[in-house]
């Protein structure tokens, strides 16, 4: 059902993702876990809450131009769900998947006029949501145009509230 939304250039509705999500969740009680994603509404966050809560939201300040650009220059290899960036992952044949040399596509969500507006759907639906984690203290923003530069950042921050995984073997 999520698929159909998504081919179409839409934001899957909350009641949809919303079940999916909290069906997953669900099985994962025990479990830690990250979410990246979600919840993007406040709907979303209200149900989330009813079932667990959160230890940290991580916000990441993008300009909109270089989200557009970066969403609009995405392809991928329909068969396998590889994904390549013309700009940054490039195939090494334009158009061509690197292992089977069949045709690359761009989803109708990733064309630039798509791009657009589900970005200000976007953030018009998580303004509310990063306004609630920010009341509760929660919420660490970071702000870049550069994978590299921010991700040292959220990673110090995530290796102070999360403890390190032992291996059976260094037991």
């Amino acid at each position: 059902m999520a698929k159909q939304y998504l081919e179409r250039g839409l934001l899957v509705p909350d009641h949809v993702i919303t079940r999916v999500m909290m069906m997953e969740l669900e099985k994962r009680r025990e479990q830690h876990w990250l979410l990246d994603g979600f919840p993007r509404t406040l709907g979303q966050a209200e149900a989330l809450d009813r079932i667990c809560e959160l230890d940290l939201v991580i916000s990441l300040n993008i300009p909109f131009e270089t989200l557009k650009d970066r969403l609009s220059a995405r392809w991928v290899h329909p068969g396998s769900g590889r994904v390549y960036n013309m700009d940054f992952n490039p195939p090494q044949i334009q158009g061509v998947d690197d292992l089977t040399g069949e045709p690359l596509v761009q989803r109708e969500d990733d064309k630039p006029e798509a791009v657009a507006a589900r970005l200000r759907k976007y953030k018009d639906a998580a303004k509310p949501v990063i306004e609630l984690y920010k009341s509760r203290g929660i919420l660490h923003s970071f702000s870049g145009t550069e994978t590299n530069k921010i991700w040292p950042y959220v990673y110090t921050l995530l290796s102070s509230k999360i403890p390190p995984v032992v291996s059976d073997e260094e037991n």
